[in-house]
């Protein structure tokens, strides 16, 4: 692992960044030294007139090594996270309800999600979204936590501020803002309600974009997996979906009203109602 005297480089801000990167790519404790030098580095200010599109390849790198939590605890625990990326480093510290109805900090639940994305070799647009979904929740009323009512507002304006200002590629903003929107809604699906369950595959791509569904998938059990234990490996929701899916396979692509037609069939290989009452799953 590179000393601290590594960090001399022409621009100090991309030091500090390459040195989080670096230990994401390393086991082990974070190295004390190190965080010590990104710290002083990062008090002098070198992240604050550092380009956004010149951070992004730094990022990327740490976001696809193999401890992508790594990278942000190192920038957290430097002081250099809120100057990097005040959206998520304003999660710490925030409440929400988990899968087990408990609550968990979701800075902390971002990291678990993280390594959960790394240990399943997820690209890069699934490791992105799931580091930047939760970003409209740190300013959430205090009087209704650990709940977050209209954080799917509050958040997709700042996730698009966020790629705006790294270049961040089209098809990870895409998916930060699918997950951003649907995550939530896939852990709640239930099979009993076929007529949503019908309309989210359909939202998701499930039907004409076979790609997208398997990665907002993988976003979601990855975001389940990070409850810890009890909470893997099979992502039930994915069980489901995959299961209605392979039941529409046969509904006629012309068909009069294929959502109907899809519920239906829905209904029929689940054993749920044919349709329920209006409304997103």
């Amino acid at each position: 692992m590179p000393r601290p005297r590594d960090l001399v480089q022409t621009e100090p801000g991309l030091a500090v960044l390459r040195m989080a990167a670096l230990l994401a790519e390393d086991d082990g404790a974070l190295d004390e030294e190190l965080l010590d030098a990104m710290a002083e580095h990062a008090a002098r200010g070198a992240l604050r007139g550092t380009p956004g599109p010149a951070m992004w390849p730094e990022l990327r790198r740490g976001l696809m090594a193999r401890g992508p939590s790594r990278m942000l605890a190192a920038l957290r625990l430097s002081g250099a996270l809120g100057a990097v990326l005040p959206e998520v480093a304003a999660l710490f510290g925030v409440p929400q309800l988990g899968a087990d109805q408990r609550s968990v900090d979701i800075g902390l639940h971002t990291l678990n999600a993280l390594a959960e994305a790394a240990r399943g070799e997820a690209p890069l647009a699934v490791r992105f979204a799931l580091l930047v979904m939760n970003v409209g929740k740190s300013d959430s009323p205090p009087e209704h936590l650990p709940v977050h009512y209209r954080h799917v507002e509050r958040g997709g304006p700042r996730i698009e501020a966020i790629c705006a200002r790294f270049g961040v590629p089209a098809a990870c903003r895409e998916l930060a803002l699918l997950a951003l929107a649907e995550c939530e809604r896939v852990h709640r699906v239930s099979e009993v309600r076929a007529g949503p369950v019908a309309a989210m595959l359909a939202r998701l791509g499930a039907f004409d974009q076979p790609d997208r569904f398997a990665a907002l998938l993988q976003v979601c059990a990855c975001d389940y997996r990070a409850h810890g234990e009890g909470f893997g490996p099979v992502y039930p929701k994915a069980a489901l979906l995959h299961a209605a899916l392979r039941a529409c396979r046969d509904v006629a692509v012309d068909a009069e009203d294929p959502e109907l037609a899809r519920a239906q069939a829905i209904a029929t290989a689940l054993g749920s109602q044919r349709w329920s009452a209006a409304g997103h799953a």
